[in-house]
């Protein structure tokens, strides 16, 4: 396989006593996109937010086994989190820009992490919002308040502000499940784009967008991972027949 970015090795958590991932290992390949498929509540989210402890925000989680990052796991004593979740940034289900102007959403990371200059923040946002492929939409409204864009629009926006630090690893949790066929493709589009540079993870419920998009898939059933593989593979020739039946919707 290429470079490997994350190597998860024997990982299970629990919410109290409740499995909800169970035993998982697998390697992702940096640079790639890989799609996580799975019925609702089969635990992909669950373990997508693993890969920068956003789990440790919730109580009564137990986690067991290792979330290796660029040869360090993520999960030991000394990680700095805070710097973990700049490097390895998320894009949640339905956007959510800050009740500020577009500029000042984009520039937040970089102002938390010590850049004032106006001149270089002026650099970051327009470079994040290029990036994004939103800079040509609101170069003209810049200091206009976020909440003004269209949904499709907020949700390249809170993409540019991840970029603005500059991660590794973009994390996606269905972005556009709640965008517009147009949104959608643009947002596609954008991932194809960034791959260029980044290592992305994106969990998803729309078997089309995980073929699209996507280099490799894992497919998740009740907190387990049934089977991982190319994405071009896994959709035409599944090792697994609960794979099978499940991209061709015979349940899930």
């Amino acid at each position: 396989m290429d470079d490997i970015k994350v190597k998860i090795n024997d990982l299970t958590l629990h919410y109290g006593t409740n499995p909800a991932l169970k035993n998982i290992n697998m390697e992702i390949p940096e640079k790639m996109v890989t799609a996580f498929i799975g019925p609702s509540g089969c635990g992909k989210s669950t373990f997508l937010r693993t890969l920068n402890r956003m789990n440790d925000l919730i109580d009564n989680v137990k986690i067991d086994g290792e979330v290796i990052i660029d040869g360090l796991n993520i999960y030991n004593k000394d990680i700095d989190v805070v710097n973990l979740r700049k490097k390895v940034g998320m894009i949640f289900q339905k956007s959510n820009p800050f009740a500020k102007s577009v500029y000042d959403n984009v520039a937040f990371g970089p102002r938390i992490n010590g850049i004032s200059q106006r001149n270089k923040l002026d650099e970051i946002v327009e470079y994040s919002l290029k990036q994004a492929a939103i800079w040509d939409e609101v170069k003209g409204r810049l200091h206009n308040s976020a909440l003004s864009l269209s949904g499709g629009q907020q949700q390249r926006l809170c993409i540019a502000r991840t970029l603005a630090v500059n991660p590794d690893i973009i994390l996606m949790d269905e972005p556009a499940s709640a965008l517009d066929p147009i949104s959608t493709s643009k947002i596609e589009e954008l991932i194809h784009e960034l791959k260029q540079q980044y290592t992305i993870i994106i969990v998803t419920h729309n078997m089309q967008q995980a073929a699209r998009t996507s280099d490799f898939t894992a497919f998740f059933y009740l907190g387990e991972l049934v089977e991982f593989n190319k994405t071009e593979v896994m959709f035409s020739n599944p090792a697994k027949r609960q794979t099978e039946d499940y991209i061709s919707g015979r349940f899930g």
